[in-house]
């Protein structure tokens, strides 16, 4: 009961954000929506508040055709003849997800002749060609801060498997094996080591509050630096050459936007200028790291642990290299889709939709791509 409020709570602040910057232009009359997210098949009934799925749509069915809106909800999104290709030409709102993201390409954008506005449902779209998008004249935004804490608390959790070195000690317990040895070797505290985040944005700040307890040496690498009263909060220190505070970090958590400028930021030349035996969390994107280089690295034993949520592309292939590289404890992902963060998310999407069909604007910090520019972190 307690969290059920909690979660109310929360929706009511995100819907209720303030700071305005632009009317989204809407005209009048009957939209058609499209939203394309995971399916929850056997597991949609187990939970009522499970809305970030096929089955819920996001909880925005009634009131969306209340207002005769039509409202098409599909996970099918990859092929010409995918139920997301049937729609392109008349629909006038998209609604996607990171968490099964529909690749919205040039020419996709150019077969929606109807299209105004693509929201993302959580944070993160870079499966948007958000050039495109701007030059097409649209709108994206994203739920900004939706899931942040979710996110910051799952990169904690990956830290501490990586160093504790829990997976082998897990898959003992389920093949019926006891071998403390075999765990002990290469498990360690956390106190004492150096975290070291590439990104200081909202996730990373978060991040660097929550490893204060456990007395890491913090550092972090940004375009901009933290206010000076979080920097004393969190003890973490600026380092404004990239390479030279890899080569510090014991632990590396990747916590940048991907961008032209991130994409394949992690290859091998850069890996292999960092301690041997790093372990590296990434929940931010897959497609920053050289899918290739981690693998060997993870191989060779370079990279000590490699652990993250995001994969290129996703869902993952089945033959994708970090499925099978040593060392790894992967999942797919998961770390912004709890079900705190789908109530946040799901709020935070019809209070823009909402905000569209009045011809309002959205929150400033939720833009992505606004009158044909991009937000700073995508340029």
């Amino acid at each position: 009961m307690a969290m059920k409020h909690a979660g109310v709570s929360a929706i009511r602040a995100l819907c209720s954000s303030p700071s305005l910057t632009r009317r989204v232009h809407s005209t009048a009359g009957s939209k058609k929506i499209v939203g394309v997210f995971y399916k929850a098949n056997e597991y949609a009934e187990l939970n009522p508040n499970f809305v970030g799925t096929v089955e819920r749509g996001l909880g925005i069915r009634d009131w969306l055709e209340s207002q005769g809106h039509q409202y098409v909800v599909t996970d099918d999104k990859e092929g010409p003849d995918c139920e997301l290709e049937k729609h392109l030409s008349d629909l006038h709102v998209l609604i996607t997800t990171p968490f099964h993201p529909a690749y919205v390409t040039a020419e996709r954008i150019k077969k929606a002749k109807n299209l105004q506005l693509l929201l993302t449902a959580g944070i993160g779209s870079d499966h948007i060609d958000l050039k495109a998008a701007a030059e097409a004249g649209l709108t994206v935004a994203e739920v900004t801060g939706s899931n942040v804490v979710s996110v910051a608390e799952d990169e904690l959790m990956r830290i501490l498997i990586l160093v504790r070195n829990f997976l082998p000690g897990y898959h003992q317990v389920i093949s019926g094996d006891w071998n403390v040895a075999g765990i002990a070797y290469r498990a360690y505290d956390l106190e004492g080591k150096t975290v070291g985040t590439v990104g200081a944005g909202r996730i990373g700040k978060l991040l660097l509050q929550r490893l204060k307890p456990f007395n890491c040496n913090l550092l972090y690498h940004d375009r901009l630096k933290m206010d000076p009263e979080l920097e004393k909060q969190t003890g973490a220190k600026f380092e404004e050459d990239l390479d030279v505070m890899l080569q510090k970090c014991d632990i590396v958590v990747v916590n940048t936007p991907l961008t032209e400028k991130t994409r394949g930021m992690f290859d091998k030349e850069r890996i292999s200028k960092m301690k041997k035996g790093v372990l590296i969390v990434n929940n931010a994107r897959g497609a920053i790291m050289d899918t290739q280089a981690v693998a060997d690295a993870c191989s060779s034993g370079h990279i000590g642990g490699y652990s993250g949520d995001v994969w290129f592309p996703q869902p993952a292939p089945k033959d994708h290299p970090w499925r099978y590289m040593p060392n790894q404890a992967m999942t797919p992902h998961i770390s912004g889709t709890t079900i705190d963060a789908q109530l946040r998310y799901a709020a935070g999407t019809k209070d823009m939709l909402d905000r569209y069909f009045r011809g309002e604007e959205f929150p400033l910090q939720n833009y992505i791509v606004r009158e044909g520019e991009l937000a700073p972190q995508y340029r």
